[in-house]
């Protein structure tokens, strides 16, 4: 049987931890992607920079609203998991009655409020530097949920395996930077040598980026095979995670 209480709790404890810490889950993100709009407005006000019949900054926006989501959803399950295990705290939600799936459950729905917290927040502030005339909010809150459970569960299967700062560090640094950077965040595909574009079309995050952007400005038709796709490789990387914390592998260093 679930353990609602246990989870419900965990959840509550995690927004509290991320409300007080504002400054830095808050703030430092949209700080940061007020310059990049601030410096990229500039050069394309002299270069006259535009992709896929948009300005660039109308461009730039949702990519950096999702990649600054898909970052704080790695970096906040890991770190809380990691820095748990260096204070011993992670040991008390063992003896707890739950069960390590209940845990990472509580991590992922509490990352979903966080990281749609962090989106709504970013796409109001950054609203003032861009005019559209079609929104949907289906699509917005659909494909950013979907970012937020892929990372969230990355995010906590580094943090479940890892002991030291330096994994996550290694992590993030080697994986979770280049593919928000080259997965269509700052540039279009048709940008690219036909050599190369591979790279994109075979790379489920660059959909999730594209279908994230259409729905700031495209009503554009839903195409199911691709969307199935990207719900199946989403909900994979949830199943492995959750699998992992099943099996318990090195739940203890000992």
């Amino acid at each position: 049987m679930i353990n609602f209480f246990a989870i419900f709790t965990i959840v509550k404890f995690r927004i509290r931890e991320f409300t007080s810490e504002y400054h830095y889950s808050i703030l430092a993100p949209l700080s940061s992607n007020i310059l990049f709009v601030i410096i990229f407005s500039t050069i394309d006000r002299y270069y006259s920079l535009s992709s896929e019949g948009l300005s660039f900054i109308q461009f730039l926006i949702p990519g950096l609203i999702i990649m600054v989501v898909a970052q704080e959803s790695f970096d906040n399950p890991s770190i809380s998991l990691v820095n748990s295990k260096q204070i011993g705290s992670f040991d008390d939600f063992l003896m707890a009655p739950l069960s390590r799936v209940e845990i990472f459950i509580a991590y992922i729905i509490s990352q979903i409020f966080i990281g749609l917290t962090i989106g709504i927040i970013n796409f109001i502030i950054l609203s003032f530097f861009i005019s559209y005339n079609f929104f949907s909010f289906i699509s917005f809150f659909y494909y950013l949920t979907l970012v937020i459970i892929f990372f969230s569960s990355l995010g906590s299967l580094i943090g479940f395996l890892a002991y030291r700062w330096d994994t996550i560090s290694t992590v993030s640094n080697f994986f979770i930077s280049p593919i928000n950077f080259l997965s269509g965040t700052f540039f279009s595909i048709s940008a690219l040598p036909e050599e190369v574009k591979y790279i994109l079309l075979y790379n489920p995050y660059y959909y999730l980026i594209t279908y994230f952007r259409n729905s700031f400005y495209i009503d554009a038709k839903v195409n199911y095979y691709v969307n199935t796709l990207i719900f199946i490789f989403v909900f994979s990387s949830f199943l492995i995670t959750a699998y992992v914390f099943y099996r318990g592998y090195k739940v203890i260093k000992k």
